[in-house]
């Protein structure tokens, strides 16, 4: 791999692998999670200074193996390198300035003057490389501290109540809006020709049995005049057919048979079979509706025609 990959290529490579597998494996929602959490940030840090550690840490020692060598083996390692891929003059300058190692010539005058058992050291300076990581460590921590224990940052536990939160505020806009998660609190009524056209099929097929097609009537009520048995409206129509009728004597409970849209639908296309007079209408049953959500002046024309229509009777 070396004699294809260098190791200004590989190092970038395995990190940005490493980058993508966290990215893909980790839920961070809309941002990305080196930026939405910052142990992941952390971790990519220690992984590139790693993998820079490791590549110099070879480097070093295939050095020292070189010293090593016979001059045969030294030739043939050299002839084995020049048939491989050369690494660049400016990685080779970068790899020097990062690490400022001495050439193996120079050992003698870098031996410190203590010797314990026979061995010796050499005074080398920390590598550049070190420095700068050590340096930034300290920086990341000044900064660490005073975001969450100065500035009173969001930890982990504060950004998961936070989450929770707007989960459940999502949550609750998604119900009013869901079709198949309807009920009588959210349900709307609609006009459109397209949805009263599906509501009038839904009924020809599931109800006209008893409500006569045109909506007049034969063994359940009248759908066309403006009495109620279990009031009007498309909240309540909405729960009726859902949940049944009258116990005993009432309709059957259509929800284990329609979804809510459908439900929706159907109550919806009843709605607007109001006032159409059919031939030879059932007898009104139930009470006339009054929508107390709607304004006072269409309360007050409601009971007004309630009244007219007591009169006529």
């Amino acid at each position: 791999m070396k004699k294809f990959f260098p190791a200004y290529i590989r190092v970038p490579l395995i990190f940005f692998i490493g980058f993508a597998l966290m990215e893909y494996f980790i839920d961070s929602g809309d941002k990305p999670a080196f930026i939405k959490f910052p142990m992941v940030s952390v971790f990519l840090l220690v992984f590139l200074f790693i993998l820079i550690a490791i590549e110099i840490t070879l480097s070093a020692v295939n050095r020292v193996l070189y010293q090593l060598m016979t001059p045969e083996e030294k030739a043939k390692a050299d002839y084995e390198e020049s048939l491989s891929l050369k690494e660049s003059t400016w990685y080779k300058d970068l790899m020097h300035k990062l690490t400022k190692t001495q050439p193996m010539e120079r050992e003698g005058d870098l031996l410190m003057d203590h010797d314990y058992d026979g061995i010796k050291e050499l005074d080398n300076n920390l590598p550049p490389w070190w420095v700068y990581l050590f340096y930034i460590c300290i920086i990341f921590g000044v900064i660490y501290f005073a975001k969450y224990e100065m500035f009173g940052g969001d930890d982990q536990e504060m950004e998961l109540k936070k989450e929770m939160a707007q989960a459940k505020i999502d949550v609750d806009e998604y119900l009013k809006t869901a079709p198949d998660l309807m009920d009588e609190k959210t349900v709307v009524l609609l006009t459109d020709a397209p949805s009263l056209e599906a509501g009038k099929e839904i009924f020809t097929t599931n109800c006209a049995a008893c409500h006569r097609a045109d909506g007049g009537g034969q063994i359940g009520p009248n759908l066309t005049d403006d009495r109620w048995i279990l009031g009007g409206g498309v909240k309540n129509l909405f729960h009726t057919i859902t949940n049944g009728g009258r116990d005993g004597k009432g309709m059957i409970a259509w929800k284990g048979t329609l979804k809510p849209k459908e439900i929706q639908k159907v109550a919806s296309y009843i709605l607007s079979l109001q006032g159409s007079n059919p031939k030879d209408p059932k007898e009104a049953e139930g009470e006339v509706w009054v929508d107390d959500s709607a304004p006072k002046t269409d309360a007050a024309a409601a009971s007004t025609q309630k009244d007219t229509t007591e009169v006529k009777k």
